[in-house]
């Protein structure tokens, strides 16, 4: 095995030992939409991660300790009709996690902070759900430790120290199947969505390729009060299989098969008609950190890491920081370097070690043939030497919410 170190980060390349997934037997891949309740957690722990940080610069000048990684959600009782039914039991989301109160004797507005943010991130990502009363949300901030509160100050250059032994997972190019998967997902939620606003928010994509044959299974929750009755309820779920069906075969020259709501029996009248559009209100109960990776899919194929990135201190929380940067530092060079079919990077911190000089950095790949690591091994570690040695962009990033983290 041919391997490249460079002794000051650690960075070592080498071969996958492995084929690319694209050339594998079969892939599995998962995206859990926006609406789904897990990934409802996701975005609310990220926008009230955000709105910490801000609050904290504004105030104070500098990112002090904080994490909101432990988001609860517990599922409602709803009533869907068509032509529209009710929530009759409100779902419960509770904020859970620590967070800095005060700060050289003067108090911050942790909670309300928090609890705005995450108002605004539902009249946003669930426009059906009522705040107050189709939801009821709750904030649980305890305080942060007293020798975790300064970490970073926007003031100073200096690169924050890693807070935990931890590593983080990336891996580019994506394959057709991931992309089909992603893609379909966020098309339908935007573009799609503009023009049939009966699909609500909550679409779940599985992905399955058994050789040349890609198999894509939507599950797509309809808001009742955008469809009459059970034949539209039918063309509805048509439309969204000529879309992702179209999206899919854009994008690849494999064979195609799209199933969706395949749980629907018409004859018993039990279809996938929702109040809000997210299955959240009626048994299905979330977690920050259970749904989709940092690169917003769940990729059973590659590795991947089990931190939660959304909701985590973005300073220097490695189970956020790493995850986001390895993606970077895949993507990065398979962007700029020829020949790379397959890569993936692990980045392992050490607790207290700085941030830009990982325990180790490791990129494996798999080349096109006729191409040797040799080749093109150089590139490689410079364009990982240069991601790390600014790792704290990905801070700044993440706070101006230039990055997703789900």
């Amino acid at each position: 095995m041919k391997y490249r170190l460079v002794m000051d980060r650690n960075i070592q390349v080498s071969r996958l030992d492995r084929r690319a997934v694209e050339d594998q037997e079969v892939e599995i891949v998962e995206r859990k939409g926006i609406g789904h309740p897990d990934s409802i957690c996701d975005g609310i722990a990220e926008s009230v991660s955000r709105a910490l940080s801000q609050l904290y610069l504004d105030r104070v000048g500098k990112v002090l300790h904080y994490n909101t990684d432990e988001t609860q959600l517990v599922a409602g009782r709803a009533a869907p009709a068509y032509g529209g039914g009710e929530v009759v039991e409100p779902l419960y989301v509770l904020i859970v996690g620590r967070a800095t109160k005060e700060y050289e004797g003067e108090q911050l507005p942790v909670d309300s902070t928090a609890l705005a943010a995450a108002r605004d991130y539902l009249s946003e990502a669930i426009p059906e759900l009522e705040y107050g009363t189709d939801v009821i949300v709750d904030a649980r901030l305890g305080e942060g430790s007293g020798d975790l509160q300064d970490v970073f100050g926007e003031e100073t250059q200096q690169v924050p120290m890693a807070n935990d032994t931890s590593f983080g997972v990336g891996h580019a190019p994506l394959t057709e199947t991931e992309r089909i998967v992603y893609e379909a997902e966020r098309e339908l939620n935007t573009t799609y969505h503009d023009d049939h606003p009966e699909l609500g928010p909550d679409v779940k994509i599985m992905g399955k390729r058994e050789g040349d044959r890609i198999d894509i299974t939507v599950a797509a929750a309809m808001v009742d009060r955008y469809v009459d009755d059970l034949d539209e309820y039918d063309d509805a779920v048509e439309d969204v299989r000529e879309f992702v069906t179209d999206l899919a075969e854009a994008r690849t020259d494999r064979a195609v098969h799209v199933d969706v709501n395949t749980a629907d029996d018409y004859e018993e009248g039990s279809v996938y008609l929702t109040v809000t559009g997210t299955s959240a209100e009626q048994g299905d109960d979330g977690s920050v950190g259970r749904g989709n990776r940092a690169n917003g899919l769940i990729t059973p194929n590659r590795p991947m890491s089990m931190e939660a990135t959304s909701g985590k201190n973005p300073v220097n929380h490695i189970g956020k920081i790493y995850n986001l940067l390895s993606t970077r530092i895949a993507e990065s060079v398979t962007d700029e370097v020829d020949g790379i079919r397959d890569l993936q990077v692990r980045l392992l911190s050490q607790i207290g070690r700085p941030i830009d000089e990982p325990h180790v950095a490791d990129a494996q790949l798999v080349t096109e043939e006729g191409l040797d690591i040799d080749d093109i091994e150089e590139e490689v570690v410079a364009i990982v030497d240069e991601e790390l040695s600014d790792v704290t962009d990905v801070t700044r990033s993440v706070i101006d919410g230039d990055v997703s983290t789900f």
